[in-house]
């Protein structure tokens, strides 16, 4: 297959543009990530589910608003996909209205949405509420930088069937749980709730432009105050409505400061109150959880400019930032009251927060918070003297790694030094040489590949030694 490859005509090898490949090293550290929040997310409960790559494509539109669903990768129908297309669509070269005639299936964009389609088609089999994690890829065609790419991977913890804000309390507790196991200290979770956001297109008396308000006040960070002045100008609201809505935006001070300043300019408004209220009793539930107001006080921040792009958040939203690098965000989630109802399954809430395992892999090699053992697959590489030594070089290697020993055995007789090498390249910690004197008195000679130090070992003592 390789050579029929290289034979073709002068294809020069590249990625597609928001891709990556992953070495060895590479899926080792990724694995360490991976493995890590997953012993995290059991310890709270939660079973691990698979969902497929693709989905229908009404299954995911219409779930992230207009913006979102312009990221959606498509999937072209197969075989002669135009065959079927309207000629006047065709002649008028009208790509959105193409799309339903030519593409019936799309990547999935989140876990989210396929999640909530899960549940609904397997609610007879599911017991409520339900908790389930996802680590899994997900495509967005987005325009690639430092941080954000086109296929990527989420780790996505979700609880369906209960409105108890006391998930939502755990949510932030896994956040401090799962960062700080893989070494990060100084991270921001960052909290709002969309019934704020609601209260406060119902002041300005803008309710219906609560999407346009919301996805202008999300980049905030992007493109700043100005940027969103502007933005949500022309997205219909006018002078007198910034007037209102920039000191709500720009709340200073402590977290029980802000809520107390939401109150007083929320007041008319039910709703934004009751958004109020959802998120004193999260940090009611964190205090009880820790017996301090520590984690408020360091890690956690009402931010009112939260906005969470996406029209199926309906009440407590997060967003998580580490402070020790430039990054964007590295988690993000919230509450969906009325997601599955999409799907037909009227009343069931949900709440879920996702982790962003590839921008937490670039920040995690940016600190250097790798541990050393992360990044070897290998324990031991047996050198290859000759192949009479083989009669008692594969049983060993075949015990090893019954012993749980990740080991091999160089697979031609080349020079040592190459074989050596090899180790080197790898990070193979340990090297067997077994000549001829070893195999007659069955003391083999172990390497120590870092201080080059060399010990004689029997079978058993090697085992030992490698555990």
């Amino acid at each position: 297959m390789l050579s029929y490859l290289c034979g073709m005509a002068n294809i020069k090898p590249s990625l597609a543009k928001g891709t990556r490949d992953f070495s060895p090293v590479e899926m080792e550290k990724r694995n360490y990530i991976f493995n890590t929040l997953k012993g995290v997310f059991r310890k709270f409960g939660y079973s691990e589910i698979q969902t497929p790559s693709f989905e229908n494509l009404n299954t995911l539109t219409g779930k992230y608003g207009d913006e979102g669903d312009k990221l959606i990768f498509k999937i072209l129908n197969s075989g002669d996909y135009l065959s079927k297309a309207p000629d006047n669509l065709l002649q008028e070269k009208h790509s959105n209205a193409l799309i339903p005639h030519i593409s019936e299936k799309a990547l999935r964009y989140d876990l989210t949405v396929p999640f909530a389609r899960y549940v609904v088609m397997h609610q007879n089999d599911i017991a409520l509420p339900f908790k389930r994690f996802q680590i899994q890829p997900v495509w967005r065609a987005d325009r690639p930088q430092r941080g954000r790419y086109r296929e990527f991977y989420q780790c996505d913890v979700d609880v369906v069937g209960s409105e108890s804000l006391l998930n939502e309390a755990e949510f932030v507790l896994i956040y401090q749980e799962a960062l700080e196991a893989l070494g990060l200290r100084d991270f921001t979770i960052k909290i709002n709730n969309r019934k704020i956001l609601s209260g406060i297109a119902e002041i300005i008396g803008k309710p219906q432009l609560i999407v346009d308000m919301t996805v202008a006040i999300d980049k905030l960070d992007k493109i700043g105050l100005e940027g969103v002045n502007k933005e949500l100008l022309e997205r219909g609201f006018t002078a007198d409505d910034l007037n209102v809505l920039q000191p709500i935006i720009q709340l200073q001070g402590n977290n029980e400061v802000k809520l107390q300043q939401l109150k007083t300019v929320l007041a008319p408004s039910v709703t934004g109150l009751k958004g109020v209220a959802e998120i004193e009793e999260v940090f009611d539930y964190i205090h009880a959880f820790t017996g301090s107001n520590s984690l408020l006080e360091e890690c956690v921040e009402v931010d009112i400019t939260l906005a969470r792009g996406l029209n199926y958040y309906t009440g407590c939203i997060f967003e998580v930032k580490t402070n020790e690098v430039a990054m964007g965000s590295i988690g993000g989630g919230g509450r969906y009251d009325d997601l599955t109802g999409m799907f037909g399954l009227k009343g069931l809430t949900g709440v879920g927060v996702s982790f962003g395992a590839d921008r937490i892999y670039d920040v995690l090699e940016e600190l250097n918070l790798y541990p050393e053992t992360q990044v070897s697959g290998s324990k031991l590489l047996i050198v290859n003297f000759d192949k009479s030594a083989e009669a008692v070089t594969l049983p060993l290697l075949a015990n090893l790694r019954k012993q749980g020993i990740a080991a091999e055995l160089y697979p031609t007789t080349t020079k040592l030094k190459k074989q050596m090498g090899y180790a080197d390249a790898k990070g193979i910690p340990f090297t067997l040489l077994v000549g001829d004197e070893e195999v007659k008195t069955g003391q083999f000679t172990l390497k120590d590949m870092a201080s080059g130090e060399q010990i004689k070992v029997d079978e058993q003592e090697l085992v030992a030694k490698l555990r």
